[in-house]
C-alpha cells in the first residue's frame, strides 16, 4: 500500500472532523499529496489541532454546499483519488438541524460528485455514508449491502439519500467517464481524538475530566463497536482497487468488527471503565431518559462481500480497541505529544493488520 499512495494526488473531504483527521494522518504516513477540504474542527478541542493535522497536508477551509469554492479547490488539487467524509454526522443533532442536515449530507455529496465530473485528473472515488443508512428493522442478523435503504430519524434517512444520489451520478455520468464510485458504509466508530457531543466514550472522557456524572440513554442498544482504523484501511484499499479499476468495485461496500465486538452499550461502558483504571470513573447512572429522540436498539453488518473481495477483516477485538482508545485519551488528560502518540498507535495498527 506505502508505494501506491506515495506522490499520488488525494482530496479529502472533512479532514478536520474525528475520522477524516485520522485518515489524514495515514495518507501522510504514507506518503500522498493531500488536499483538504473542511469546515474549521467542529470541536474544542479537535483531534485535527491537538495532533496538528494541519501541519501535513494543504488544508483548504470551505463548504462543502458552497458548491463553486468546492469545484475550485478539486481542479487546484487535481486529485486521482478522492475520498469523501464531511458531513453533519450526529443523530440526535439531524432531530435539531433536519433541513441543514440533509443540505449537508444530501446536496453536500451532490455538490462533491458535480465537482468531480468538472475534474479530469479524477479517478477513484470513496463516498463514505453510515450503517445507519439501511431500513432498520431490528434485524438479528448483519444487513447487507443488497438490503433496502431508509432511516426513521434525519440523519440516517439523509445518508440513504446520499447512497442513492451517488448511485445515480456513477449509473448516469463517472462510470462512462471511467470515473470508479464506491461508497462505504461503517458505524459506531471509537477511538482516540473523538470529542463530539452525544457520543459514548467522549462522553465518558468528558464525565471523567470534569469529575461528573455520566447518563447513558440506551444501555441495551446493541452496536458494531469497531477501532477508528480499521474502516479507514478499507476505505483505502477500496480507493487503490477502484484506481486499478479491479471489477466490481464500483458498488456499497460494509466494514464492521467481527461477532465478538457486537455488545451492548451497558457492556461497551463497564470495559471502558476497566480500562481508564488509571483515573477514577465518573458515577454512571443506565436508564434510557423520558421523551428523547428515536434511535435504534439494534444494528448489525455483515461484511462478507469485503473479507471475500478485498481480503479485508477487523484486526482488533473489542478490548484492544478500547485499551488504545483509553491510552489515547489518557495522553490527552496528561498533555502529551498527541501528534506522537497518534503516529504511535497507527504504527501499531499497522503492525497487527500486517500479521
Amino acid at each position: 500500500m506505502s508505494d501506491f499512495w506515495r506522490n499520488r494526488r488525494v482530496f479529502l473531504t472533512g479532514h478536520t472532523g474525528f475520522k477524516g483527521s485520522w485518515l489524514a494522518l495515514w495518507l501522510s504516513h504514507l506518503g500522498a499529496r493531500t488536499t483538504g477540504f473542511a469546515l474549521p474542527p467542529p470541536t474544542t478541542p479537535s483531534m485535527f489541532e491537538l495532533a496538528n493535522v494541519g501541519a501535513h497536508l494543504e488544508s483548504v477551509i470551505g463548504d462543502i454546499n458552497d458548491a463553486g469554492r468546492l469545484k475550485q479547490a478539486l481542479q487546484a488539487a487535481q486529485p486521482e483519488v478522492v475520498f469523501h467524509l464531511a458531513a453533519q454526522p450526529l443523530v440526535r443533532e439531524s432531530y435539531a438541524q433536519p433541513a441543514a442536515t440533509f443540505a449537508a449530507n444530501v446536496m453536500g455529496t451532490v455538490n462533491l460528485l458535480e465537482a468531480v465530473r468538472e475534474t479530469p485528473s479524477v479517478r477513484a472515488v470513496v463516498v463514505v455514508t453510515t450503517d445507519k443508512c439501511y431500513d432498520n428493522r431490528e434485524w438479528v442478523y448483519g444487513y447487507r449491502e443488497t438490503d433496502p435503504l431508509g432511516g426513521h430519524d434525519p440523519y440516517s434517512a439523509s445518508k440513504a439519500a446520499a447512497e442513492i444520489a451517488t448511485n445515480a451520478w456513477r449509473s448516469s455520468f463517472l462510470d462512462a467517464a471511467g470515473v470508479v464510485v464506491a461508497t462505504a458504509r461503517a458505524g459506531n466508530v471509537i477511538g482516540g481524538g473523538d470529542f463530539a457531543p452525544d457520543r459514548l466514550l467522549p462522553d465518558f472522557v468528558r464525565a471523567i475530566s470534569r469529575n461528573a456524572e455520566l447518563e447513558i440513554r440506551f444501555p441495551d442498544a446493541v452496536r458494531p463497536w469497531q477501532f477508528v482504523l480499521e474502516p479507514l484501511r478499507g476505505y483505502l484499499e477500496l480507493a487503490e482497487r477502484a484506481v486499478r479499476r479491479e471489477p466490481g468495485i464500483a458498488s456499497a461496500w460494509n466494514f464492521g468488527p467481527d461477532e465478538g465486538s457486537v455488545r451492548t452499550v451497558r457492556q461497551v461502558i463497564e470495559r471502558f471503565a476497566q480500562a481508564t483504571a488509571w483515573r477514577e470513573p465518573p458515577r454512571v447512572h443506565f436508564g434510557a431518559v423520558t421523551k428523547q429522540p428515536h434511535e435504534a436498539t439494534l444494528l448489525k453488518l455483515d461484511t462478507s462481500k469485503a473479507r471475500a473481495r478485498l481480503a479485508w477483516e477487523p484486526r482488533l477485538d473489542l478490548d484492544e480497541t478500547l485499551v488504545l482508545t483509553a491510552q489515547w485519551y489518557r495522553a490527552w488528560l496528561e498533555r502529551a505529544d498527541l501528534r506522537g502518540v497518534s503516529q504511535h498507535q497507527l504504527e501499531q495498527y499497522l503492525a497487527s493488520a500486517a500479521r
